[in-house]
C-alpha cells in the first residue's frame, strides 16, 4: 500500500513538472493524457502544500543599541550635584579626562557668577 502511494506521488510530481515545461494549458495537457483538470489541480495543490515548510527556524538578533542614552532617572549613571541647583549625570564608561575638563568649566562659571 505504501509503495502505491509513493508511486502516485512520483507520477503526479512528474505530470505537474511536465505540464509546467510543456507550455500547454492545463486543459490541453490533461485532455491529451485522459486526465481531468480537477484531478490535476488537486494534485498540484497537494504537492505544493507538501513541499512548503511547516516550520521555519528563526534566529533572533540581540536588540540594537539605543541611539540616545537612557534618561538619567532610568540609567545607572551617577548624578553629581553642583551649586545653584545644577547637576551632571555621569554614565557608566565615562571619560575621566572629559569629566575633569567639564567640572573645571563649571567651576569657572560658578566663580564668575558668585
Amino acid at each position: 500500500m505504501r509503495q502505491r502511494k509513493t508511486e502516485a506521488w512520483a507520477k503526479w510530481r512528474g505530470l505537474v513538472a511536465e505540464q509546467d515545461l510543456s507550455g500547454q494549458s492545463v486543459a490541453a495537457f490533461c485532455g491529451e493524457r485522459g486526465l481531468t483538470s480537477g484531478q490535476f489541480f488537486s494534485w498540484k495543490k497537494r504537492l505544493r502544500e507538501a513541499e512548503s515548510p511547516k516550520f521555519v527556524a528563526l534566529q533572533v538578533a540581540p536588540p540594537a543599541e539605543a541611539k540616545w542614552p537612557a534618561p538619567a532617572r532610568l540609567s545607572r549613571g551617577i548624578e553629581v550635584r553642583l551649586g545653584g541647583g545644577r547637576s551632571l549625570v555621569v554614565e557608566p564608561g565615562f571619560d575621566a579626562a572629559h569629566l575633569r575638563a567639564l567640572l573645571a568649566v563649571v567651576d569657572t562659571l560658578s566663580e564668575t557668577e558668585a
